[in-house]
């Protein structure tokens, strides 16, 4: 008998940052996705989309997910919790099961906004591969918190280690 061809995995990294700290997360998380799916020699397609512009479908069409996003004033950023907001109940029931993994920026803390995404996804049925990655950059004034920030080398790679377990539960069909 003929094999039919499969389809490619799917693996969604939706994110939203204010200062850049967040989008060097997100491009970290990618990386290490990419980097899981070489190292298996699996086909994996990331789509890398700005939270902003993300929809059901890119949700239900995902095989499993990478959340990326800043914590302002104790709470997920307002452009994430948007997304969350307008998506929530579109895919309730649809994509139950599915790994995720949460990557947060914060300037002191940054479990607040983990916690509520965390809900979320829990809300949504979605298996958590690892506890979620919080990187603190240390702001506290109103000049620091609104300032670009950078990513320091310790969490990038947190944030690599993240997009490649996540991207390998993908692959592995977990």
């Amino acid at each position: 008998p003929l094999s039919r061809p499969t389809a490619p995995r799917r693996l969604l990294l939706v994110w939203h940052s204010r200062t850049g700290m967040a989008r060097q997360m997100a491009d970290e998380l990618r990386l290490g996705a990419e980097h899981a799916a070489e190292e298996m020699e699996e086909e994996l397609v990331i789509d890398f989309v700005k939270a902003c512009d993300a929809q059901v479908d890119d949700l239900i069409n995902a095989d499993g997910f990478l959340f990326c996003a800043p914590e302002n004033l104790a709470a997920l950023s307002g452009e994430m919790k948007e997304f969350y907001d307008r998506c929530y109940y579109g895919v309730l029931g649809r994509i139950q099961g599915c790994p995720y993994g949460l990557a947060i920026s914060g300037g002191t803390d940054g479990a607040g906004a983990a916690r509520q995404a965390a809900r979320i996804c829990q809300g949504w049925r979605l298996k958590p591969v690892a506890d979620p990655v919080i990187c603190i950059n240390g702001a506290q004034t109103a000049e620091a918190i609104a300032a670009p920030k950078t990513c320091d080398e310790e969490s990038k790679e947190k944030c690599r280690e993240l997009g490649g377990l996540v991207a390998a539960s993908v692959l592995l069909g977990m």
